[in-house]
């Protein structure tokens, strides 16, 4: 018992590591990996101080909070329900370019879950309780914002500009945060505009950083697809056949996004030739369990291809985000776009129902399409 412990609690105090150097590099707008004069990448030699460290703790211990908020909303909705579960294993994660200091934490239910409500309460219960948390954060640090010298101690060179720094010293290919819905509105509603970090710095603020961040995990679990959050919920709201009929065409439709604008009739040859066979294996090897027979992928592999170049050719330009490609693959090949049945298939009481529904627009005012721009 002792010793499961410890795994919990040493993964844990790994990724309060992890996380608070991530935090240390925004905060300070330094790397630990940078490009050379020749594209390629080295160590910058910068390991953060204990002082960097400790402004690093403003965002770590915040951002883990939500996370940890989350797991344990799906941990004690299990133990409610007699469903045995594991404690949160945390992911660390650094890589030197753009951390955020880990993948996140999961938990894994050792017991049969035999109804429909069942999976709903414990699916729903850790973005509602991570949701609560992250929007507490954003609400502090939005009604906390320092001064502009802040900034100008993070980027002296704006101090040149003043206030009217951002009409001058980004260009189009600029790194920023690109924050849902929600955070808008909170911003609008709470924050002093004077005050108010444009979203290419919005990194620096550790606390707006790790309220972001949070909404962002929170509607990555609220996807309707699979064994996701979302998915669980969608799956107590409609039941095994329609609830998995919506999330087939909701994955689909992601995958659809993620790949648009990688191939058009204007990419070169090359493009095509190297990169259009690697493309095709990989939507027919994430696509392969949404129909039955390998014919009927191929041809929905074709679908899909021709409808992004259709909306290529019809929208110039257009592009979606092939980060997302990756977690497309999570989904098709490990977690799994269907969910499966539960022996009770009793519907939802009409309370958790506008619950779950509600949850779903939650979805949509925390999701980002590309949370980095």
């Amino acid at each position: 018992m002792w010793r499961v412990v410890l795994v919990h609690l040493g993964l844990f105090l790994v990724t309060l590591y992890t996380t608070t150097v991530a935090g240390a590099e925004w905060v300070t707008a330094k790397q630990l990996i940078i490009e050379d004069r020749f594209g390629g990448l080295r160590s910058s030699g910068w390991w953060p101080s204990e002082a960097e460290l400790f402004k690093g703790l403003a965002y770590s211990l915040p951002f883990l909070g939500i996370l940890t908020v989350h797991e344990f909303g799906h941990y004690f909705a299990a133990r409610h329900n007699r469903i045995r579960t594991t404690l949160p294993y945390y992911i660390p994660f650094l890589n030197g370019l753009i951390d955020i200091g880990t993948f996140g934490a999961v938990i894994q239910i050792r017991d049969k879950i035999f109804s429909r409500r069942e999976f709903f309460d414990v699916g729903i219960a850790g973005p509602l309780a991570g949701l609560v948390v992250a929007v507490g954060v954003l609400v502090y640090g939005l009604t906390h914002l320092p001064p502009l010298e802040y900034l100008f101690q993070v980027h002296p060179e704006y101090r040149f500009y003043g206030a009217d720094y951002a009409r001058y010293v980004y260009n189009a290919e600029s790194f920023g945060v690109n924050p849902p819905l929600l955070y808008h509105g909170l911003a609008q509603l709470l924050a002093d505009p004077t005050r108010l970090p444009h979203l290419n710095e919005l990194m620096h603020y550790p606390f707006l950083l790790a309220g972001v961040l949070g909404l962002f995990f929170t509607a990555l679990n609220l996807l309707p697809i699979g064994q996701l959050d979302g998915g669980h919920i969608l799956y107590g709201l409609l039941g095994f056949k329609r609830g998995n009929q919506l999330s087939a065409a909701l994955f689909l439709c992601f995958i659809f996004y993620a790949g648009l604008g990688l191939f058009s009739l204007n990419s070169s040859r090359e493009t095509w030739l190297y990169g259009g066979p690697v493309y095709l294996l990989y939507l027919f090897f994430v696509l392969r369990r949404v129909l039955p027979t390998r014919r009927r992928v191929w041809m929905l592999v074709a679908g899909v291809l021709s409808a992004q170049l259709a909306v290529s050719i019809t929208f110039p330009g257009i592009e979606g985000n092939p980060g997302w490609l990756l977690f497309g693959l999570l989904l098709g090949r490990v977690t799994g776009i269907y969910h499966p049945p539960a022996t009770d298939e009793r519907p939802l009481s009409p309370g958790r129902q506008v619950l779950g529904w509600l949850m779903l627009v939650v979805f949509a005012l925390c999701f980002s399409p590309s949370p980095f721009r």
